[in-house]
């Protein structure tokens, strides 16, 4: 911390909140985007979309590893960091290629269910055993999770099952990223360089893997490439920088709970950019799951330290 800064306002951090929830409420919407105009749905472009997405934001902040010269850094920092750009890669790799499997409700609110995977990660990892608050929450939310799994819609996806299984992936791999990028900054990373290097290795851990499925990064309509790169400037730099700086001013378990708004946003996108309703048994579900993660979030207030 640096105590020189001075305190936002509550408003000021409302609405960066906000413009975060916006923001990563686009990113299903560009991914299909980007798929549709690379007329190509395979786990190989998948990754192109992930690499792509990640280097070029890596890029953009290439300025915060001046910050390097003045960082101390504590031990074990750099593992921490490396090692959440390296379940950022797979968060990315499983959750991008959901989407061309499973709706974008479907997707993005399990994908958003990792409050409750941290709360069982830091139970095994931390010793730190759950409340009964959210243990009730991790049951209603399995719940909702079943309900969507089995549920439909106007554009289920060619394949809802494996695309509900790489979402939850996602939210698992998710939900290291966040605890082991806990620990980087508790170590002395400050925030743009722990985005910095956590990207970066994200980036490196992807840049490869589209070639072991035979898929080139070149050849693709150059719109394609426009929606990779609002993805890398919106739902990425705008969307998760807001969150990492929010986290900064207020409790963690108010961040988690306005990210719960992004299904909101992107399902009411998916609807207005592609007409995709999603089922009532979807919706039904959905409901269920979010309640069960804000019960599970507000049961981890009551976990002692």
């Amino acid at each position: 911390m640096h105590p020189s800064i001075p305190r936002p306002s509550s408003l000021t951090v409302l609405f960066i909140l906000a413009a975060g929830v916006l923001a990563v409420s686009f990113g299903s919407i560009f991914v299909r985007l980007a798929t549709e105009a690379a007329a190509v749905h395979s786990v190989g472009f998948s990754l192109v979309v992930s690499a792509l997405r990640l280097t070029l934001a890596s890029l953009v902040l290439i300025p915060a590893w001046g910050a390097l010269r003045r960082a101390k850094l504590g031990a074990g920092a750099w593992r921490y960091a490396i090692l959440a750009g390296v379940f950022l890669a797979v968060h990315f790799a499983t959750w991008i290629t959901s989407i061309s499997y499973t709706s974008i409700a479907a997707s993005v609110t399990l994908v958003n269910t990792n409050p409750i995977w941290v709360a069982l990660i830091s139970w095994v990892w931390l010793k730190q055993p759950p409340a009964r608050l959210t243990i009730l929450g991790i049951t209603v939310a399995f719940i909702g999770g079943l309900i969507i799994a089995l549920g439909g819609g106007s554009n289920p996806g060619p394949n809802p099952a494996l695309g509900n299984f790489l979402a939850v992936a996602g939210a698992v791999a998710v939900s290291f990223y966040f605890l082991l990028g806990r620990e980087a900054q508790q170590r002395g990373f400050p925030i743009g360089l722990y985005a910095a290097v956590a990207y970066s290795a994200a980036a490196l851990v992807l840049l490869p893997l589209p070639f072991l499925f035979g898929t080139p990064y070149l050849g693709y309509p150059a719109q394609a490439y426009v929606w990779i790169l609002l993805m890398a400037l919106i739902p990425q730099l705008i969307g998760h920088t807001s969150f990492n700086w929010a986290v900064r001013w207020v409790a963690p378990v108010l961040v988690t709970l306005a990210i719960l708004f992004e299904p909101v946003g992107a399902s009411l996108l998916a609807y207005f950019v592609f007409g995709e309703l999603p089922g009532l048994q979807v919706l039904l579900g959905a409901g269920v799951l979010l309640v069960g993660v804000v019960a599970a979030v507000l049961g981890s207030r009551e976990t002692p330290a």
